[in-house]
């Protein structure tokens, strides 16, 4: 009985993040409809409008995404490609401008061997509380870095402390063509509970279309790994990066959405669907994520 109020809780933050994350993609398209002020998307529209921000994916089968934060870490990170290595996974990395141009040979051997890179700002402010020219600012140089470092610029970019607001996540996709990625799995590593607290609480919420929030700066999150690596793979699941999740992506019912918490305006038919997150990011005075 204990644990009612605990989830209650988190299904209102659940389904209040849905209509949060859809905000971004779905609303931010609808046209004005003359004399009502207000915005009615036609089906087909929202239908063919790609959704700008995930915390989960709905797909069919056992996949799901693990994505590392703030590094790369010259040393972590490489014991981290280590174990991935081993477990035949691939990841997506949401790096930190000033750690790329610090480690940027960790980069490349990354992407070398088939991992993900993400934009996730070049010193890891709040977004939310920020001016658009200095929200810019932080993702161009980050962008430039990565593109330096590996040849390439990011598609995908994850707001530290999951802090921006739907206007942000509009422009910001529409200038840079990033899709913002959240996240729906937090073990709060950032909080150092300890190895075991860590892969217990990821093998304990990860759903098929899971995304994954750990970080790779932190000793005990990479302690945490093997063991999470191994109990996730024994129950079946597949290890794939977010885009590669994202383009898995199909369309939910209205059965499946009102099983998340709450339905968009509009079932897309051919949009992979965002989910919310489930746990309230942490507050950005926190060091994480």
């Amino acid at each position: 009985m204990k644990s009612q109020p605990i989830r209650l809780s988190r299904f209102l933050t659940f389904a209040g993040l849905l209509s949060f994350c859809l905000a971004g993609s779905l609303v931010a398209q609808a046209p004005l409809t003359p004399g009502l002020g207000k915005t009615t998307p036609p089906p087909a529209t929202v239908a063919a409008t790609p959704f700008v921000c995930y915390s989960a994916v709905h797909v069919d089968g056992p996949f799901i995404a693990m994505t590392f934060d703030d590094g790369p870490s010259e040393k972590l990170t490489p014991e981290l490609l280590d174990l991935l290595a081993q477990h035949h996974i691939h990841a997506t990395f949401f790096v930190i401008g000033t750690n790329v141009v610090a480690h940027p040979e960790v980069l490349q051997r990354a992407v070398g061997e088939g991992h993900e890179i993400g934009n996730h700002s070049w010193s890891h402010p709040a977004f939310a509380k920020m001016r658009d020219d200095s929200v810019r600012l932080q993702l161009q140089k980050t962008d430039d870095a990565i593109r330096a470092a590996i040849g390439s610029s990011p598609t995908l970019m994850r707001p530290p402390y999951g802090s921006i607001t739907a206007r942000q996540k509009r422009w910001i996709n529409s200038e840079f063509g990033y899709r913002i990625i959240l996240w729906d799995i937090d073990p709060l590593d950032w909080k150092r509970p300890g190895a075991a607290v860590v892969t217990s609480r990821i093998v304990r919420e990860t759903r098929p279309g899971s995304i994954i929030l750990s970080h790779d700066i932190h000793p005990g999150t990479i302690k945490a790994m093997p063991a999470t690596f191994d109990q996730l793979q024994a129950k079946g699941f597949k290890f794939v990066t977010v885009s590669e999740l994202i383009a898995m992506g199909k369309p939910m019912t209205p059965k499946q959405t009102g099983e998340y918490g709450a339905a968009p305006s509009a079932s897309p038919s051919r949009s992979p669907a965002a989910t919310p997150v489930p746990a309230a990011s942490p507050a950005p005075s926190s060091p994480n994520p």
